[in-house]
C-alpha cells in the first residue's frame, strides 16, 4: 500500500488514466494499445529497468543536438530564391516561378515559401508587383494568408485573443480579395484557388461554399498535392468535418495517385487524440505501401517529399517497422521540421524520441 503513496508512481498513474480517457478508453484497454516503449513512458524513472539508449551515429544518422526544427527547403534554386528575397531581391524568386511554368505542385510549393518571406517583409513584394506580375499577385495573396495565420498565433481558439480573431479576419478578406484578383491575373494557375482553400477554412466557409472553390482547384489541376492537403485540414474534425469525413477524403486521395498517399498518414496523425489505432490501422499500411516507393522513385525530388518522410518514419516507427523507419530517418538527417514533430510543442524532442525507438527496434547495423 506504501507504493500508493509513492508521488511519481501516482503522477504516471493519474497520467495514465487521463490518456486513456481522452481517447474514451478504460486504462486496461488503453494499455493494450501501446507498445512497451510507449507503455515505459508512463513507469516512473526510479522504476523503469536500465537501458542503454542507442547509439543513432552507428545507424549513420547525426546526433541528438545537431537535429533542429528550423524551416528546410531541399530545393536549393528556392532556397537560394527565398534568401534573397529576405535580402531584398523579387527578382531570383520571380525567375524561379517563370521556369517552373505548369509544373503546379512546385509553383504551389515555391509561393508558400515566398508567401511566408513576403509575411515578414512586403517590401521587395511592392517592387515585385510593380512590375506587373501574375505570379507577384499570387505571392501577394499567400503572403496575407501567411500574415493572418502569423496574428492568430499557433494557439488553439480559447487561447487566442479577441484582438488576434480581429486581426486575422480583416487580414484573411484582404487575402480572399487578393486571391480572387490573382486568380483573374492567370486563369489557367490553380495557385490562387491553393491560398483560397486557406482562406476558406480561416473564413469560416460551409461545406458548399468549400466545395465550389475546391472544384475549381482541382478543375485545374485533380491532383493538386498542397491543394489536397488543405482540403484534408478543412475535412478533420479540428476544423469543420469528422474523422469519417476526412478518412473518407484521404482515401478518395490515396486511390487517385500516390503522390496523393500521404494524405492517409496525416489523417492517422489527426485522429490519433481519440483514435489511438489510427497509426496501426489497415489503411495506414496500405498507404505505407503506396508511399514508400513513391518516396524512393518518382516521388524523391517532389516539394512533399521529407514531409511523407516524416509521417511515414513515425508509422513505421508505431507499426514495428524499424528498419525501414531508420532509412527515412537517414533521409531526414537533422531536419524535425515536419508537422507531424510539432504538434505536441517539442518538435526536436519527438523527433529524437521517435528515432531513438527506430534504432532501439531496428537490426544492429
Amino acid at each position: 500500500m506504501l507504493s500508493l503513496f509513492n508521488s511519481k508512481r501516482r503522477k504516471a498513474a493519474v497520467a495514465l488514466v487521463k490518456a486513456a480517457r481522452a481517447r474514451g478508453m478504460s486504462v486496461e484497454d488503453y494499455a493494450k494499445t501501446l507498445s512497451p516503449a510507449e507503455l515505459a513512458q508512463y513507469v516512473p524513472e526510479d522504476d523503469k529497468p536500465k537501458v542503454e539508449m542507442p547509439d543513432v551515429a552507428l545507424w549513420g544518422l547525426p546526433p541528438d543536438d545537431a537535429v533542429t526544427s528550423a524551416k528546410f527547403v531541399a530545393d536549393a534554386r528556392l532556397a537560394e530564391a527565398v534568401a534573397a528575397y529576405r535580402a531584398g531581391d523579387w527578382q531570383p524568386g520571380a525567375a524561379l516561378l517563370d521556369d517552373l511554368g505548369t509544373d503546379w505542385d512546385r509553383r504551389a510549393f515555391a509561393v508558400q515559401q515566398l508567401g511566408d518571406a513576403a509575411a515578414d517583409d512586403d517590401a521587395p513584394l511592392k517592387a515585385w508587383r510593380t512590375a506587373g506580375s501574375a505570379a507577384a499577385e499570387a505571392v501577394h495573396a499567400q503572403g496575407l494568408v501567411a500574415l493572418a495565420w502569423q496574428i492568430r498565433t499557433s494557439f488553439t481558439p480559447e487561447h487566442v485573443s479577441e484582438d488576434q480573431w480581429a486581426g486575422f479576419f480583416r487580414v484573411l478578406e484582404e487575402a480572399e480579395a487578393a486571391a480572387r484578383a490573382a486568380a483573374e491575373a492567370a486563369p489557367d494557375d490553380p495557385t490562387p484557388w491553393f491560398t483560397m482553400l486557406t482562406v476558406a477554412r480561416g473564413r469560416q466557409y460551409g461545406n458548399d461554399d468549400f466545395r465550389a472553390v475546391w472544384a475549381e482547384l482541382v478543375g485545374r489541376d485533380p491532383l493538386h498535392r498542397h491543394g489536397h492537403e488543405q482540403a484534408l485540414q478543412y475535412w478533420c474534425a479540428k476544423w469543420f468535418g469528422s474523422h469519417e469525413q476526412m478518412f473518407a477524403f484521404a482515401d478518395e486521395a490515396v486511390a487517385k495517385a500516390p503522390k496523393l498517399a500521404g494524405l492517409a498518414l496525416v489523417a492517422a496523425h489527426e485522429a490519433e487524440a481519440k483514435e489511438v489505432e489510427a497509426w496501426k490501422s489497415e489503411r495506414t499500411g496500405r498507404a505505407l505501401d503506396v508511399v514508400l516507393p513513391w518516396l524512393a522513385g518518382a516521388g524523391r525530388d517532389h516539394p512533399a517529399n521529407l514531409r511523407d518522410r516524416a509521417y511515414a518514419a513515425k508509422a513505421l516507427v508505431v507499426n514495428s517497422r524499424c528498419d525501414e523507419a531508420v532509412e527515412q530517418f537517414k533521409v531526414l538527417g537533422a531536419h524535425a521540421d515536419a508537422l507531424v514533430w510539432a504538434y505536441g510543442g517539442k518538435p526536436v524532442f519527438e523527433f529524437v524520441k521517435t528515432r531513438y525507438l527506430a534504432c532501439h527496434g531496428a537490426t544492429r547495423p
